[in-house]
């Protein structure tokens, strides 16, 4: 598969989206909570805490909804800014209690109307950024479907981030690069590649730690896996210093884009 068959996948109709993950990985124990304190909820994110086996979690998800009353709904998981303020409020009652943060990202950027702007887009995203970097509790991120622009990277700073097989990661969407530069947005499968947009793509240059192979139909079989991975990392996360686990934070960024590739990726 090319980058724009990947992309493709990634949007595919049916795709699992992050409720659907946390439903399968945390069942009932799930607590879904509201607001940024602020201004409002924004539906765009989920978050809340639930438990992974006997491991108490907060999971903040960017959720596109399934059918179009859901997608606008969730604004087809472009959140505003009271949604990474809500999920900034959640990793830091996390941290309180030094509870391992998981983010789920599917997004094809935050949303870029006029009353997100006037409240403040931009600086809750740079916001979330720079509080992630010295958050004192293990944070995952993984990339469920598209991550594309500042709106995924608000929640990807991590210890860890992962990619399904068939996920994208990416500054800007395809067709906002082929507009941008080509003026024409048709040429979006020759931005796809030119991006490096795929999980392939990502582990060589360090940006990912791991790829999650994809069942068909993305079935049990997947989150089974994915709930034992999770668990095993933040546990082995948890029992680290709290100076180590950010300073290995801080190095795991300087390694980006290195141009001495890894062995074989990591699967499951």
């Amino acid at each position: 598969m090319n980058a724009y068959d990947r992309l493709t996948a990634a949007r595919a109709k049916g795709r699992p989206t992050s409720k659907e993950y946390i439903d399968k990985l945390m069942g009932n124990s799930f607590i879904e909570l509201h607001g940024d304190r602020r201004f409002g909820d924004d539906k765009a994110v989920i978050g809340g805490v639930g438990l992974l086996r006997d491991m108490p979690v907060t999971v903040i998800g960017l959720e596109k909804g399934r059918d179009i009353k859901e997608r606008l709904e969730r604004n087809f998981g472009s959140a505003h800014p009271e949604g990474y303020r809500k999920a900034l409020r959640l990793m830091k009652q996390a941290e309180k209690f030094r509870r391992p943060i998981l983010c789920l990202i599917d997004t094809s950027g935050a949303f870029c109307g006029i009353g997100a702007e006037e409240r403040g887009e931009g600086q809750a995203i740079a916001e979330n950024i720079m509080e992630m970097t010295a958050l004192k509790t293990p944070i995952l991120s993984i990339l469920i479907g598209e991550g594309e622009s500042g709106g995924a990277l608000a929640l990807g700073v991590a210890d860890e981030v992962w990619m399904l097989e068939n996920a994208v990661y990416s500054v800007v969407s395809p067709e906002g690069c082929a507009s941008i530069l080509w003026k024409d947005s048709s040429k979006a499968a020759e931005a796809a590649e030119r991006l490096k947009i795929t999980s392939q793509d990502l582990y060589k240059m360090h940006v990912i730690e791991r790829i999650i192979r994809e069942p068909k139909n993305l079935d049990d079989r997947l989150f089974d896996s994915l709930r034992n991975s999770i668990y095993q990392l933040f546990q082995q996360k948890l029992a680290m210093p709290v100076e180590e686990l950010l300073n290995e934070r801080y190095d795991r960024f300087r390694r980006m884009g290195n141009p001495e590739a890894q062995e074989e990726p990591v699967g499951q």
